[in-house]
């Protein structure tokens, strides 16, 4: 029991450390940045409180110390980030492996088809693109209205790659994340009942590959496959992206598929 409580367990992943490496303050900072978002642009402290469980008192002081340590900017009543966080995710994108490898490959898809291609993550509910390519020319507002940008952080349940990830984890852990995240409705065609959702996801990890229409966004059509490295492990995920007033179904499968999963077995050699 002693034991027990000198651990601290993360709520999402599981993961283990020992109470005495545990740096609370700068944990508690962490989770306030995180808590912006695209629909939460601007946190009051009330806000922010609520959304990571500590005090007013506490998540005040934690927005002042990221307001002078020029993370965060504020009119003294909201707070919202600064492009001092970027630095984060710059850093992350020009020193790992995985992006870098990725970009070569996703950039002649899109010289061979015209059409958008990604590379995503799992990231707790959500799915993450870490490399894309679109020729210039493309109405990426339209392919996209959400943004193209890296870090762009997506429903995984809704969308081609999520649930490719998703495919890749046990039944238990799959029913696991479905009971902390739900599965909420996002357009009319959003799958939202969990017997189905579960059955998809058996068809996904069958077939290889996953093919959604409009269940994110109404009028966008996404093909994704799974990456894998040397050990057979899913580590992400690549996915094609266009308009489906322009992309049929039977190109995407007939055309697209075959050149997914051979950049899909090139970047598995090259992890």
């Amino acid at each position: 029991m002693e034991a027990e409580q000198n651990k601290v367990i993360h709520p999402h992943s599981q993961d283990v450390i020992l109470q005495a490496d545990y740096i609370a303050g700068l944990a508690k900072g962490l989770h306030i940045l995180e808590a912006f978002g695209v629909d939460r642009q601007r946190l009051n402290v009330t806000q922010v409180a609520e959304r990571t469980g500590i005090s007013r008192t506490a998540a005040r002081r934690h927005l002042k110390t990221l307001k002078f340590l020029g993370y965060l900017e504020t009119d003294e009543h909201y707070f919202w980030l600064t492009p001092r966080v970027l630095r984060f995710s710059s850093a992350y994108l020009s020193s790992a492996h995985l992006p870098k490898v990725a970009q070569s490959l996703l950039n002649l898809l899109c010289a061979q088809t015209s059409l958008t291609f990604s590379m995503v993550v799992l990231d707790e509910h959500e799915v993450v693109p870490i490399a894309r390519s679109y020729l210039p020319q493309q109405d990426q507002f339209r392919v996209n209205p959400y943004g193209m940008h890296l870090g762009n952080r997506l429903p995984a349940h809704a969308t081609s790659t999520g649930k490719v990830l998703l495919a890749a984890l046990s039944k238990e852990e799959q029913q696991t994340w479905v009971e902390k995240y739900g599965l909420k409705r996002l357009t009319p065609l959003t799958i939202t009942d969990r017997n189905q959702f579960y059955t998809e996801l058996e068809k996904v990890a069958l077939s290889d590959y996953c093919l959604s229409k409009e269940e994110h966004e109404l009028g966008i059509i996404a093909l994704a496959v799974p990456v894998l490295n040397t050990q057979g492990q899913t580590i992400a995920a690549i996915n094609c992206m266009s308009q489906s007033n322009r992309t049929s179904e039977e190109y995407l499968i007939q055309q697209v598929l075959p050149l997914l999963r051979h950049a899909a077995n090139e970047l598995r050699c090259l992890i």
